[in-house]
């Protein structure tokens, strides 16, 4: 670090762009994870900031920068994978702000796959084993749940995650699930892989930080789990702020402080840029965000202490009877992300989302069919 701290001024400042959460235990743990890389570049104004649900928001993080006299900020984005959010959502909100305030924004790459994500996800499995020394790793199944995403090439990015914990921990098999958006869902994916006959399962989300999708995990674990009392089920914990994720970050700083960021980028399997079977609608789409409407908007649960409990998504569901609650507990949150927080009318006829393919697909959230119904009847409306 002390090379490139030599090289920088006062003028210089750090964004960590984060997704926001309702939960007060994920942003802390946001929050946290920040600090760890404050302290990585102790003579750099480190700031944070959310898309949504959390405050301090993006914008109010640049300000914050902006009032400091900071004129070039380097913005990493806090996710996993390149997706919605890092294609999208936060770099039209950073070039608008660029655009407005004249401050050089440096956009570096998500966190991607990379040794050291890989030992942390590996670590993580490991401390399940640690914890019960009677588990064998070859007579034990791994089951990585994602966040899931419309977008195929990150949803296989995971499966990636998934193979290489597998080899590098040396485990009996492993399979991949997603908590929503795409398929398989947790519960019906583990009710396919407890018919693989292994009677040790552990399941690891593959996730920064807590959040009602993790709640969401183990609910659905845990009614799997009802069913086959012969199995036992290990959770392993969520990244987190793992020193090889914190190391992760320094590293994407560092790219941009070597001018190597554009060393990185593959654009191979991008949905946007390349002819991707299935996906072929979406070559050339714009790439703008969709988050403006709820940016800032702090709304922090109060059903919960820390730990989310799952309350919310437990309150909308008793208020809808006679629905399936696979139906429910699929994508009650994904909907209500879309529909509860924003009016998908009230956007002017450049902001397009796509429809996703395999919104019906058996085996995933049967909720994004009315985000797709939405989108068809809005395409419509705009073509007449």
């Amino acid at each position: 670090m002390d090379t490139f701290d030599s090289n920088l001024n006062k003028q210089f400042g750090i964004l960590i762009c984060g997704h926001g959460s309702r939960n007060k235990l994920a942003i802390t743990e946001f929050q946290e994870l920040t600090s760890f890389i404050q302290r990585k570049y102790p003579s750099i104004l480190v700031e944070f900031g959310f898309l949504e649900f959390a405050k301090p928001s993006l914008t109010d993080a640049l300000d914050k920068l902006r009032n400091s006299s900071i004129t070039k900020v380097i913005a990493i984005p806090a996710m996993l994978f390149a997706a919605g959010h890092v294609k999208n959502d936060i770099p039209s909100l950073l070039m608008n702000y660029a655009k407005k305030t004249n401050m050089e924004i440096i956009y570096g790459r998500e966190l991607g796959i990379n040794n050291l994500m890989i030992s942390a996800a590996c670590e993580r499995v490991k401390e399940v084993f640690k914890k019960d020394n009677s588990l064998i790793p070859e007579e034990s199944l791994l089951v990585v749940v994602g966040r899931g995403s419309s977008d195929p090439d990150a949803n296989s990015n995971v499966s990636k995650i998934t193979r290489m914990v597998v080899e590098g921990v040396g485990l009996g098999w492993g399979e991949t699930v997603f908590s929503g958006v795409t398929f398989p869902l947790v519960e019906p994916g583990l009710r396919n892989v407890i018919r693989l006959g292994y009677k040790n399962i552990i399941i690891f989300p593959y996730f920064l930080f807590s959040g009602v999708l993790v709640t969401r995990i183990k609910r659905q674990l845990d009614l799997v789990a009802l069913d086959n009392p012969h199995i036992e089920f290990h959770e392993a914990k969520y990244l987190s702020s793992h020193k090889y994720v914190v190391q992760t970050f320094v590293e994407r700083i560092e790219e941009i402080f070597n001018d190597e960021s554009n060393n990185f980028m593959n654009c191979s399997l991008c949905k946007y840029r390349s002819n991707l079977f299935g996906f072929e609608n979406e070559v050339g789409l714009v790439q703008e965000s969709h988050h403006d409407h709820v940016e800032g908007i702090g709304l922090s649960c109060d059903l919960c202490d820390s730990e989310c409990n799952g309350a919310c998504e437990t309150n909308s569901q008793s208020l809808t009877e006679g629905q399936d609650q696979t139906v429910l507990l699929a994508g009650k949150t994904d909907v209500e992300h879309h529909h509860k927080h924003a009016d998908p009318y009230h956007q002017t006829d450049h902001h397009h989302h796509s429809v996703y393919p395999n919104s019906k697909h058996p085996l995933g959230p049967v909720t994004l069919r009315l985000l797709n119904d939405d989108q068809i009847l809005r395409n419509s409306v705009e073509k007449d």
